[in-house]
């Protein structure tokens, strides 16, 4: 559970509805590393900061040779840009944050699990361009 917010989640069925783009869950999304990238899940939450969306997705080679984060961090503003936007274009009140996270397996979300890899940045957007944020 998120401090200070209750999230809400859009499974990547329920997201198909809310997008510009329909897809099915366990699609292939095209990244600009060509790694092999499926969509999980969105959560939202209301910050101190404002809206905030958090996309999660399943990136099975992670941490391995090449592709380490600087590998794929690209693939991660590309995925802000043309998954994340789109799809929140159309939802109302536009957020402050949109999250990017890759994970080498499904997990649960705020569970911690020491045997899966990572990755996740922060964006705000600003003409529709995802501007990494440093934590």
């Amino acid at each position: 559970m998120a401090r200070g917010g209750a999230w809400r989640c859009l499974t990547a069925g329920a997201c198909a509805l809310c997008g510009t783009a329909a897809f099915a869950s366990g699609d292939l999304l095209a990244v600009p590393s060509e790694q092999p990238v499926t969509f999980l899940e969105m959560l939202s939450d209301t910050t101190a900061n404002g809206l905030m969306y958090r996309f999660r997705f399943v990136a099975p080679e992670i941490g391995q040779e090449g592709r380490e984060y600087q590998d794929v961090e690209v693939d991660m503003q590309f995925l802000c840009e043309s998954f994340a936007i789109p799809r929140v274009a159309d939802t109302g009140p536009q957020p402050s944050q949109i999250v990017i996270s890759f994970s080498q397996k499904e997990t649960e979300f705020g569970v911690a699990n020491e045997d899966v890899i990572q990755f996740f940045e922060a964006y705000r957007i600003e003409d529709e361009t995802c501007i990494l944020e440093f934590f």
